[in-house]
């Protein structure tokens, strides 16, 4: 009878544990949020959202941005964007993006394959380099790099990235140490701030007309 109430014992705690795996298998390892306000020239205009999760050893990373600017109740601007992105090490396996702006629509998908990552967008299909990577703010990693993949359009452009200071940033009503970096690349000049712990804290850009983009952390 021990032998036998141990056995089942056993037979319990084992399925247990493979029930245990099989669960945190399918449960994302840890999920980060990153959701910004959105501003144009201090007038808040919308939101976007970048949504990224650790699976299995992969990074699923999903973007979500809608903007709607209005002058005397007339809209003068309207933007949608959704980026679904995979990672692994660092390097982009996957990507789909849709963007609607003023009613002119974008999309681009690309894979990484054997020869390297195929991009394919408005235009002709592009075979680019093995790893590549995205303007993915969220891995400052990304700030070392010397060309980024734009999941807007599909463009692989050279950008150039420095340094610039230490700011105080207030962030969610709260005084936060960050490193301000600047990031240009053809017409995107951008700020980017990280905190001494290198997270995502804000952005700023400069638009067409002189026009200030500006991401705050809600």
């Amino acid at each position: 009878m021990r032998r036998r109430y141990l056995g089942i014992l056993l037979i319990c705690l084992f399925g247990m544990t493979l029930a245990d795996q099989a669960t945190a298998k399918n449960q994302p390892e840890q999920t980060a949020l990153w959701d910004f306000n959105v501003y144009l020239n201090n007038k808040k205009v919308g939101k976007h959202q970048f949504r990224v999760s650790e699976t299995d050893g992969l990074t699923q990373v999903q973007s979500e941005a809608r903007f709607k600017y209005s002058i005397l109740l007339i809209p003068a601007f309207r933007y949608k964007h959704s980026a679904a992105e995979e990672w692994s090490d660092e390097c982009l396996v996957r990507i789909e993006s849709s963007t609607n702006t003023n009613g002119d629509r974008i999309s681009v998908s690309g894979e990484k394959g054997e020869s390297g990552f195929r991009i394919a967008g408005n235009e002709s299909p592009a075979d680019l380099p093995e790893c590549v990577m995205t303007f993915a703010y969220w891995n400052p990693a990304f700030l070392n790099q010397s060309r980024l993949l734009n999941p807007q359009t599909g463009e692989y452009v050279d950008v150039t990235v420095e340094k610039v200071g230490e700011d105080a940033l207030e962030v969610r009503g709260e005084r936060v140490a960050a490193s301000r970096y600047r990031l240009t690349a053809n017409e995107i000049d951008m700020t980017l701030w990280y905190s001494t712990d290198d997270e995502w804290l804000a952005l700023e850009s400069v638009a067409k007309g002189g026009h200030v983009i500006r991401y705050e952390l809600s």
